[in-house]
């Protein structure tokens, strides 16, 4: 029995026996219990989390995550401690609103030295903005990263009434949409990190950086003169590599574009959009398309445009974009693959 018929049974047992919700004589004659439980410590109840996740087998953090961190990061990555892929928690790399991302010192069996984990914050913390505009033309996927059934009419109501089942799968799609995107892009050679492995509240990938410190974002250096067209190239030839897969990138900028050792990686896909109809490119790929997709491609463009415009790189972005949109109108996905390769070439 997995979690969700757990989950499930629990909702239908307390329907059934709860007296305050199916009995109101019952609700009115109940009393309220007067016994005195004595409150847990924070700390007791961030050990007893622990234990209770099974950390107590030797899973150490060098680094010191505050109290209420403490607890869900641990939940969050126990899992890969125990298939034996991180053996500790380093550094925190960055903290945001939806997720934060810590460099780990990897297992020895993964032949990496380090690895990069995300973790999402709680539902209760984050903020997604206009989420609605982000999930048209895209399915709900499961934590095996496949479409939720159609017939499957528990999980759909459970969307539709946003129970707390409904709400957990519906976080755990927004993740598993972030770590499928990243295994489509990495196999055609895209510049993203590697995916490595997926759990319900954390993606592990490739570190870009040293034990120094994380690649840099674009919007925190400055760049040669050298470098710039050949990056812009880069970062263009990636969003025509998207487009030619289905994908808009859906929050592209300054700001989630790494750089290292003068190359680019792009990261944070959670908001990902489909732009085409292509059934055959990856089995999360939806039948259908997001109507907000070009306008969604068009921000994306502008912003990468507007930041090497700093450099003296004068493209206009709404032109560009319209013609990496036109580009991906053909329906031979090979066409378009070689589309988007071109890209590498052409001078802007």
């Amino acid at each position: 029995m997995d979690k969700y018929d757990e989950l499930n049974r629990y909702e239908n047992y307390e329907e059934q026996f709860n007296p305050l919700r199916t009995d109101r004589k019952a609700r009115r004659k109940r009393r309220p219990d007067t016994r005195h439980q004595a409150k847990k410590s924070e700390s007791e109840l961030i050990e007893e989390a622990a234990q209770t996740i099974g950390l107590e087998g030797g899973f150490q953090t060098s680094y010191t995550p505050s109290l209420y961190e403490s607890t869900w990061l641990m939940q969050s990555l126990a899992e890969f401690y125990q298939q034996e892929l991180i053996s500790d928690v380093q550094a925190l790399v960055k903290g945001g609103k939806e997720a934060s991302v810590y460099r780990c010192a990897a297992h020895p069996a993964t032949g990496e030295t380090w690895l990069a984990v995300k973790v999402y914050r709680p539902r209760m913390f984050r903020n997604l903005r206009n989420d609605h505009r982000y999930r048209q033309g895209r399915t709900v996927l499961m934590p095996n990263g496949r479409p939720i059934k159609t017939r499957d009419r528990r999980l759909q109501k459970a969307l539709a009434g946003k129970t707390n089942l409904g709400k957990e799968v519906a976080h755990i799609s927004w993740l598993m949409h972030e770590y499928t995107t990243l295994q489509l892009l990495y196999e055609a050679g895209g510049d993203v990190p590697r995916p490595v492995a997926a759990a319900e509240n954390a993606i592990l990938m490739g570190y870009i950086g040293d034990d120094a410190g994380a690649a840099p974002a674009l919007n925190e250096i400055d760049l040669e003169p050298q470098e710039v067209r050949p990056l812009f190239k880069s970062v263009i030839q990636n969003i025509a590599l998207m487009l030619a897969y289905g994908r808009v990138h859906g929050d592209l900028s300054a700001y989630n574009i790494l750089y290292w050792d003068g190359e680019i990686t792009l990261i944070d896909f959670p908001q990902v959009v489909n732009s085409r109809v292509d059934g055959e490119t990856h089995h999360a790929l939806d039948s259908r398309t997001n109507p907000d997709a070009y306008d969604i491609l068009v921000r994306d463009v502008v912003r990468v445009c507007d930041y090497f415009g700093r450099y003296g790189l004068n493209v206009d972005g709404h032109r560009l974009a319209d013609d990496l949109w036109s580009r991906n109108a053909d329906d031979d996905r090979e066409m378009r693959m070689a589309d988007a390769s071109r890209f590498d070439e052409q001078e802007f």
